[in-house]
């Protein structure tokens, strides 16, 4: 293995002290050399990694034993170089043993040609930063107009006054506050995940409506994965491409909300994923929400999860009673009505779906009133959220799933959470993590918590695994189903 020390990165697009790349071309049989093995990278790696990181490798000189390679963005150069560098050159000595260094410089506008092969120099003589770097400035010039077209309008009710902070959300809010309180980039991208009716869109609403606020000469854009997807979408209909990744290239801070939504959509993966290394590697803002971790995101590249995931991942966890008791009286100020204590209470103790959904129903109950002329009791509450509340009351919750898999399958319901592993007991424990996934709203690191506090790796596991075995397994199939109608009725 080649000594850590001769595989080395430089900020340089020269590499050699300033001297002239003409001085140091590589002659024919470096050349040959290094288009073998850079073929030879896609079989070691596969094909996934090579198209994501080792493709752009570009040849750039060879000097004193250095083998000059360059990339054209720091973030793939310190990717590049924490995983792969020490490969890259231990296969270049046993092609050329006088090989000694394999430097990895950063020239922007690097890219083989596609005609020339891998092995292909840039064409540069050692300017391609600094000329990037103005085409840069002149595109975020040339596309500020866009900015507005592409972003979409914030809610003025969602702000950070509006907010209601408590131990669900504390992270989330935290995280939100110092990114725009940092004048560094303390973690990106920042990642804010949770179930549905939580408060992402609220949270991420006030983040980019303090941004702004605060920098108002700062490109702030939010909107949603669908709109992001549209907007792409209608840039390769009218053949502008171009333009849409300049305007997104442009931005100071990029918001996405629902990631998730881009699930399956491989060419909407691949023009976000560039988006997100050209933004990194100039240092902007990326701030992402969606339903569930990184890891959970099903349908979507894994080069992709691994970099949602770099930055700080918070979660908002389901409400607690105190935090939708606090919200419904932060609520009731803002609508000014006159709300009874005790009907607040039981709202808070009964609705504990979502915070969507407590919403609307303080809503409903004020606009009944005032439509009525009848005072707010909790009598009239329970009248007018009467369909409401049968559904709430309907749902199944994680420990009935654990009683009736424990009743069916004749083990105890403290199985369900111990450490045992004999199949008679984690089969069903396996089981009743998968109806857990499947009926209710709960996020895999909230199952695992009610599993004894097993990892959100363990339940996934655990749901591929079941559904395995539904699909090879005619028995196991119908045991699964009768548990579910046990419990849906």
């Amino acid at each position: 293995m080649p000594d850590s020390e001769n595989v080395s990165a430089v900020l340089n697009p020269l590499g050699r002290s300033g001297f002239a790349q003409d001085s140091f071309a590589p002659g024919p049989e470096i050349l040959a050399m290094w288009e073998k093995v850079h073929a030879q990278l896609r079989g070691e790696f596969g094909e996934a990694v090579f198209r994501s990181w080792l493709k752009p490798l570009s040849l750039q000189a060879y000097y004193h034993g250095t083998l000059e390679v360059s990339v054209p963005t720091r973030f793939m150069r310190d990717w590049i170089q924490t995983h792969y560098a020490a490969r890259i050159l231990e296969m270049c000595v046993a092609a050329r043993p006088e090989i000694q260094r394999c430097e990895i410089v950063v020239v922007q506008n690097a890219m083989a040609d596609p005609k020339s092969g891998p092995g292909a120099l840039s064409g540069g003589k050692g300017h391609g930063l600094e000329k990037a770097n103005s085409n840069i400035a002149s595109s975020a010039e040339k596309h500020v107009v866009d900015l507005e077209e592409i972003s979409s309008p914030l809610d003025p009710r969602f702000t950070f006054e509006t907010f209601i902070v408590d131990k669900p959300n504390a992270l989330a809010h935290a995280a939100g506050r110092r990114v725009i309180e940092s004048a560094t980039l303390p973690f990106n991208p920042l990642f804010i995940y949770g179930g549905v009716g939580l408060g992402k869109t609220h949270l991420m609403h006030a983040i980019a409506a303090e941004m702004r606020a605060r920098s108002p000469e700062k490109r702030i854009v939010y909107l949603s994965a669908e709109k992001f997807m549209y907007q792409f979408v209608r840039a390769i209909r009218s053949q502008d491409t171009m333009r849409f990744k300049e305007s997104f290239r442009a931005v100071d801070v990029l918001m996405i909300d629902d990631i998730q939504f881009i699930s399956g959509k491989e060419s909407t993966q691949e023009e976000f994923f560039h988006t997100f290394n050209a933004l990194v590697d100039q240092n902007k803002q990326i701030i992402i929400s969606a339903d569930r971790a990184p890891s959970d995101l099903s349908g979507i590249e894994e080069r992709l999860r691994s970099r949602l995931a770099w930055g700080l991942v918070a979660d908002i966890q389901p409400s607690t009673y105190d935090l939708r008791l606090g919200i419904l009286k932060a609520r009731t100020v803002q609508l000014g009505a006159a709300i009874p204590g005790d009907v607040l209470e039981f709202l808070a103790g009964k609705i504990t779906s979502n915070i969507r959904e407590l919403e609307g129903a303080l809503n409903r109950i004020v606009a009944h009133a005032d439509v009525s002329r009848q005072a707010i009791t909790l009598e009239t509450t329970q009248h007018v959220l009467q369909d409401l509340l049968r559904a709430n009351d309907r749902r199944i919750t994680i420990d009935e799933i654990q009683r009736k898999v424990a009743e069916h399958y004749g083990i105890r319901l403290s199985d369900m959470h111990s450490s045992r592993r004999a199949r008679n007991v984690a089969r069903p424990r396996q089981v009743a993590m998968f109806l857990a996934k499947q009926l209710t709203a709960r996020s895999l690191p909230e199952i695992g918590r009610k599993f004894g506090g097993r990892d959100h790796t363990t339940v996934m596991h655990a749901v591929r695994k079941v559904e395995e075995l539904v699909q090879e397994d005619a028995s196991f199939a119908q045991d699964v189903d009768v548990v579910r109608r046990m419990l849906t009725g």
